[in-house]
Parts: C-alpha cells; structure tokens; sequence
C-alpha cells in the first residue's frame, strides 16, 4: 500500500506537471514525456471513482493549481474543512491506486 506521504509527493509533482503541461507537452517531442505524466494518469483513473466533493478537491487544487486557502474562499468554507477534504481525498487515493 503506497503511504500518505508518497501520495503528497505525488500530488504535489502533478500539481507541478499541470501549472507547466504545455511547456512540458511541447517539450515531450524533443525530450520524451517525464515519468510524472504516468503518475497523473495513475492518479486521474482512481479519483474518477472518488465521492463527487473529494473528485472536485483533486480538481481544484492538484489540476487547477489551487491553494487550499483560495479554494476554501472560492467555495467559501473553511480552510480546516478544505483540509479535511484534503486528507479524504489522500485516504481514498491509498486505498483506490493500484
């Protein structure tokens, strides 16, 4: 079973990979696609099982590059409630990745 950890690593890699992913996609040409692409498509395919909040939480801040503060303004809650959400979507992730 990957850990908590790993998957905020990951997470934070996609996050990454989508702020960049024209520039990356430009570049797989040249250079080949990072492993991290992989990793996203990993990480996509297990969230479309997710409950429709935690889908959205994966959405806003690991696709759209979100902040946890902006989203809990955006959607106007909590920041503890959006790090909940968070920790939810990190929990269903380790057990969905295969």
């Amino acid at each position: 079973m990957i850990s908590i950890s790993q998957i905020r690593q990951d997470l934070r890699d996609i996050r990454y990979y989508y702020s960049k992913q024209k520039m990356f996609d430009g570049l797989a040409n040249s250079v080949g696609r990072n492993d991290v692409v992989e990793k996203a498509m990993r990480y996509n395919e297990a969230v479309r099982k997710a409950p429709i909040k935690l889908y959205d939480v994966y959405i806003s801040l690991y696709i759209n590059n979100n902040t946890q503060e902006a989203l809990a303004y955006d959607w106007d809650v909590s920041c503890e409630y959006i790090r909940v959400l968070n920790k939810s979507l990190y929990e269903f992730l380790q057990k969905h990745l295969i």
